[in-house]
């Protein structure tokens, strides 16, 4: 029996002549009841408990079961004239009665705040009744434009957030948009109806389709209902059984893809999943009649290509189509969902990509803000494609159709057999893969490390502190990241091939062995200016600056754990020299003559036994010296100990001192940036760089030992015709009579161990050596 609101025979049937008997009177009047849209009211027929009308000796009797005062799901008072008739009212999705709450993203939030600023204005303005106009006009056209810059940036993380959003357009929502009239079918023919999927017959403009999609709920008692736009096999199947029918009257196909994938639980698995979807994509590729698929939300895996084999496929522009969710291929690589922004990245999975990739045809414009931002305008540009789409599609023969749906998914996918690659493409594809693959790894190893260096503080303890050979693996990884971040840092900024020429300009220079032109200094300090200054607009600009971040802890680590080793090999091999029987002896005489002789202070001492007392301090000083030249170590100078006065100079001394290093470090950097020191030092660079990577090499070695000498004496050169030099050596005098003055006026005691004064000496003034570069 066709529908019957749409057939005139069936709605005229209440006045017609028939003949009706027993049960199958009964069943056919329930069936003209249900279906008629001109006949007895509903609300006439729900005041009683039984009706029946009398004609021509035809008795006809319905017996309706008695509910509630308006009950579900006929309103107070049902509109006759609305859309579909009266018994649209029967329809499950029904528009709701309160207004979806607004729900904003973490990216939206500034634009909220503009909102809450104009809306304050307003309202200031009707308390008050002064005129605000032109603020809010402002405050509108910044909001304007600030929506405008946010949507035409959107990152791919961004993009899945908006096509998940929860008022966003339903497949329903746009049906009911865009069609004249749609009538839902039900039911997979094996006892089961899957909500989660939605099937029927519409028409656009007078042409009829099959329209096919998932449902998400528009509230939480619907996505429970819908199951969360996941279907089951009983949703496919209804699907299959949809297409079928479709291809047997000649209706073109629509089938709308809204889904995080099919429902993997247990019994949806027992009753054959993939066999429904291996089904449907079978069926799919052998049905004649034409095929267009939209996604209007999110696509995920096998859920969205059970109905989504067609002969092109559109998308919205804030929808997402992907094998696996970002957050599920974070959690698979870098066992971590915390990696889903850069994971959407990698997937490429938005409109524009895919299009990009030919995996999608076309891009339907969504408003700014979304499709839940105005979904009638959002539904017309649906309607506009599928229309344009369709008057295509009219022009092709079966044949030329499953030719057309055969081609589109061969040409995805492009490879070459036998094409050599060049080496260096080749090492930098590699390096790069590692580089992503093994990014997160090497976080949770920062980490650890971190981690173990700060129980090694908190403890003291050496053990615990990590090897150094650890830390320098540490850095390793470190630089390398760093390196490829700097690169992608340039691509973003469209610098990467001014970057490589320079490169080139530099290296050709520094191979003929003769110093760098100013010119070219110029202009790599230019280049490296621009540089420096747009860095912070790289997208990875906040990766780049944490890894270095990390870098410089881990030298600042490493340098400490040096420092600590070298200090308890010195400590250990000094203990040894002081525990030779000789030296032990002599230490221990000159401490008995010392407390024999009844003196209080180095002072007192008598001048024959303050010789002995220096001659044997000098002795001592002496095994210190060769303990430390045979570690590779040279011993500058010896602090003043248990035998002299902690030297503090006076405030004037200390002002000359920070005066002349001041003027020093001025010069300094006068003159290395001149333009002959300036390209010597990048030439030094690049040598450092070629040592670095070829290790052993002695011209490079020579190269580097020499170019340091030129260097050092340029500077050194520059110093002594400033008259700094002289500066520095009457100073210096005058430091030495201080001291001098001061070891006089000491009193302080002997000391038993040389250790007791560490950390209890002042932090001696420090000058500038001129021949230091």
């Amino acid at each position: 029996m066709n529908h019957a609101f749409q057939s005139k025979g069936m709605a005229s049937m209440s006045h017609s002549s028939i003949a009706l008997c027993g049960a199958s009177a009964s069943a056919s009047a329930s069936d003209h009841l249900r279906s008629s849209t001109n006949g007895v009211s509903l609300r006439t027929l729900g005041r009683a408990m039984v009706a029946s009308t009398k004609r021509n000796n035809l008795y006809v009797t319905a017996r309706l079961k008695k509910g509630k005062k308006f009950d579900h799901p006929w309103p107070s008072n049902p509109d006759p004239n609305v859309k579909g008739g009266v018994l649209s009212y029967l329809s499950t999705f029904k528009p709701l009665g309160d207004t979806q709450k607004p729900v904003t993203l973490d990216f939206e939030k500034p634009l909220v705040e503009l909102e809450k600023k104009i809306v304050d204005v307003r309202k200031m303005a009707a308390e008050t009744g002064l005129d605000f106009t032109d603020q809010i006009i402002t405050l509108e056209t910044k909001y304007r434009q600030a929506l405008k810059d946010l949507y035409t940036h959107l990152t791919p993380i961004q993009r899945v957030n908006i096509a998940r959003h929860p008022n966003r357009p339903t497949f329903l929502d746009h049906i009911h948009n865009i069609t004249d009239k749609f009538m839902e079918l039900h039911g997979d023919r094996a006892g089961y109806d899957d909500p989660a999927i939605v099937t029927g017959i519409g028409t656009i403009d007078g042409k009829r389709y099959m329209f096919i999609g998932h449902q998400k709920g528009r509230n939480t008692k619907e996505n429970i209902m819908r199951n969360f736009g996941m279907p089951t096999p009983h949703g496919y199947r209804k699907a299959l059984r949809m297409m079928y029918y479709a291809d047997h009257h000649g209706f073109p196909i629509v089938t709308f893809i809204d889904t995080p994938g099919a429902y993997a639980d247990l019994k949806s698995e027992e009753l054959g999943q993939g066999e429904a979807i291996a089904n449907n994509l079978r069926t799919m590729f052998g049905l004649k009649v034409p095929i267009l698929s939209i996604v209007i939300g999110e696509g995920g895996s096998g859920g969205a290509l059970a109905i989504g084999c067609a002969n092109k496929m559109l998308m919205l522009e804030n929808a997402v189509f992907y094998v696996a969710s970002p957050e599920a291929c974070a959690a698979i690589l870098w066992n971590s969902s915390k990696a889903a922004p850069e994971a959407a990245e990698k997937l490429r999975i938005t409109s524009r990509e895919l299009v990009k990739l030919n995996v999608a045809d076309g891009i339907i414009p969504e408003p700014l803000g979304g499709a839940h931002a105005d979904p009638s305008w959002t539904s017309q540009q649906i309607k506009i494609a599928i229309n344009e789409n369709m008057n295509e599609f009219g022009k092709m023969s079966g044949e030329e159709l499953l030719k057309h749906r055969m081609a589109k998914y061969r040409k995805i996918g492009v490879f070459i057999e036998n094409a050599p690659v060049e080496p260096e493409i080749k090492v930098n594809m590699k390096r790069r893969d590692a580089v992503v693959s093994n990014s997160r790894k090497l976080e949770g190893e920062v980490e650890k490390l971190k981690e173990q260096i700060l129980k090694a503080k908190e403890t003291s303890s050496s053990e615990d502190q990590p090897s150094s050979e650890v830390l320098n693996e540490m850095i390793k990884k470190l630089k390398s990241e760093i390196d490829d971040e700097y690169t992608e840092a340039a691509r973003a900024m469209g610098l990467e091939e001014r970057l490589t020429a320079m490169r080139g300009e530099f290296s050709k220079a520094s191979e003929e062995e003769h110093l760098v032109h100013p010119i070219l200094i110029e202009k790599i300090e230019k280049l490296k200016e621009e540089f420096n200054t747009r860095l912070s607009e790289a997208p990875n600009y906040e990766s780049l600056k944490s890894k270095l971040d990390m870098l410089r802890d881990f030298s600042r680590a490493k340098a400490a754990s040096e420092a600590a080793s070298v200090k308890n090999e010195i400590n250990k091999r000094f203990q040894e020299a002081v525990d030779r029987p000789e030296v032990r002896e002599k230490v221990e005489a000159i401490k008995a003559e010392v407390a024999s002789s009844g003196a209080s202070s180095f002072e007192e001492l008598s001048d024959e036994l303050k010789e002995k007392v220096l001659k044997t301090k000098g002795e001592v000083e002496a095994e210190m010296a060769g303990v430390l030249k045979s570690m590779g170590l040279e011993l500058e100078a010896v602090k003043p100990n248990v035998a002299e006065q902690i030297f503090v100079p006076s405030e004037n001394i200390q002002e000359k001192v920070e005066k002349l290093n001041r003027e020093i470090s001025e010069k300094i950097e006068e003159v290395v940036r001149a333009p002959e020191i300036k390209s010597m030092v990048e030439l030094l660079k690049v040598e450092n760089a070629k040592a670095s990577q070829t290790p052993g090499d002695t011209k490079v070695s020579q190269k580097i030992e020499t170019l340091e000498q030129q260097i050092k004496q340029k500077i050194a050169d520059a110093l002594s015709m400033s008259g700094l030099q002289e500066k520095q050596e009457e100073l210096e005098k005058e430091l030495a009579v201080a001291r001098e003055v001061a070891a006089v006026k000491s009193e302080e005691s002997l000391k038993e161990d040389d250790d007791d004064d560490d950390g209890s000496e002042s932090e001696k003034p420090e000058i500038i050596n001129p021949s230091f570069a």
